[in-house]
């Protein structure tokens, strides 16, 4: 196969990259150990769920929705980081996104298939979600939202398999000795007879094009219409409509921010240092900070023309969340999630990595609670003059929550053992690229013949 840059550079890249897929250490089983735990405590959790209805959690006639719904949006936001993040990079020709692309695409595909679930533990009857297919009205939004996200995760898994297929072909071809046959059949089927010929690179190349295309729109609909499941109603702080873009922006948001923490993981334990640089992280950090101050732009017009106008049932939400028992998430929030995370952005006192990663570790966290803001607080207000509702999670809702973040990190944990977390090509000729292109001195001088 060939491939770009030094002959030095492609071996070291091709041996780094390929060694986890063909070693494992104790850690990496006890770590997977661990989170079948966690998952299999997750699914016992909702056996009892199941055979006591959802009785067995917080959620009543009032508050409806809890965190089965604040983990819905959640993943569903951090998805739109992969694919959204990767396809503009690569529309634009970036070519720092190399060493990048191939998490932040698995992020979006790992999420959606996580997030997807939330709807269907919250419906506490998952016979019915037959029924919602069959007998479903296509005004409702949740119709909408089986379709968009039924096409979303569709469209990724075909935008990460279409740069996956020449890494398959070379570990196809370099994996030979100690790998099972079985493993070497799985790879020569998911490489469908890749050899590299200018045919083949140029059929890939325009349908990796093409899909990038293709999946800007489908990503931007799919936090669209979450959004709408919320907006539609005519709820306090719900009845917005900037939700669209609001969602939108805080998916990109905390996206970023979940691919920075995946890169410093990975970059630790699989020695992707030469790889993935100080370089890549500032790139992100930018691109974190510009959809920070999107967001709280966004914040501030949101709570600025509710507190205007200030209705009746909208100046009950806001007085719990600014100064009643929801206060504390609120400000968590504000203070954790977006004004912490600036200063460490743009005071660059601190090493690089670390501040950035920690940025990144408080946005995410942020963004959860964000999520939790939006949804309970707004049930809790009653549209008639009763009592104000309650909601307080029970174990069985946190244990589901903890299984589902789990089941993320090792399902992600699975796909780093049988695939290349980096574009072993892409990243190859790149460097290629790199080294024809002559230094800024010559260009200058032959700019000035």
């Amino acid at each position: 196969m060939r491939f770009g840059g030094t002959e030095d550079y492609r071996q070291r890249l091709e041996r780094t990259v390929l060694r986890p897929l063909a070693q494992t250490n104790r850690g990496y089983y006890a770590l997977v150990l661990f989170l079948l735990a966690v998952v299999g405590w997750g699914l016992y959790a909702y056996i009892i769920q199941l055979r006591y209805g959802l009785l067995a959690t917080g959620m009543r006639d009032v508050v409806i929705w809890g965190l089965y719904l604040v983990n819905f949006v959640f993943f569903i936001g951090i998805s739109h980081a992969g694919t959204l993040i990767s396809a503009i990079l690569r529309v634009t020709r970036a070519g720092w996104r190399t060493p990048v692309t191939r998490m932040a695409e698995l992020i979006t595909v790992v999420a959606i298939s996580v997030g997807a679930l939330m709807p269907i533990i919250d419906l506490g009857r998952p016979d019915r979600v037959w029924h919602m297919i069959t007998f479903g009205r296509f005004q409702s939004p949740l119709m909408w939202d089986i379709v968009s996200i039924t096409s979303y995760l569709t469209g990724s898994l075909i935008y990460l398999y279409l740069p996956l297929i020449p890494d398959f072909a070379l570990v196809r071809d370099r994996l030979t000795q100690g790998t099972s046959a079985f493993k070497r059949k799985v790879y020569t089927f998911l490489a469908v007879g890749w050899r590299d010929k200018p045919q083949q690179r140029h059929r890939l190349e325009r349908a990796i094009s093409v899909m990038a295309v293709i999946i800007i729109p489908i990503a931007v609909s799919v936090h669209t219409v979450v959004s709408f499941v919320f907006s539609m109603l005519l709820r306090p702080g719900w009845d917005s409509t900037i939700f669209g873009i609001y969602f939108v922006i805080g998916a990109i948001f905390s996206g970023i921010a979940s691919i920075l923490i995946v890169m410093v993981i990975f970059r630790k334990l699989y020695h992707l240092e030469e790889y993935i640089t100080e370089r890549h992280f500032r790139n992100l950090s930018y691109l974190l900070l510009t959809s920070l101050l999107i967001y709280l732009y966004l914040t501030i017009s949101e709570y600025l023309t509710v507190g205007y106008k200030l209705e009746v049932v909208e100046a009950h939400l806001l007085e719990i969340l600014l100064f009643g028992k929801n206060a504390p998430w609120f400000w968590l929030f504000v203070v954790g999630g977006l004004v912490i995370p600036a200063f460490l952005i743009i005071f660059r006192r601190w090493p690089t990595i670390p501040r950035l990663v920690t940025a990144a570790v408080l946005v995410n966290v942020g963004m959860w609670v964000k999520r939790f803001v939006i949804v309970i607080p707004t049930l809790e207000v009653p549209l008639m003059p009763f009592e104000f509702g309650a909601y307080t999670p029970t174990w069985v809702e946190w244990s589901i929550t903890a299984g589902a973040f789990a089941g993320f990190i090792l399902i992600f944990a699975l796909f780093a053992k049988i695939l290349p977390l980096i574009s072993i090509w892409e990243v190859a000729e790149e460097k290629e690229e790199q080294e024809r292109e002559p230094p800024p001195r010559t260009r200058e001088m032959v700019r000035a013949k």
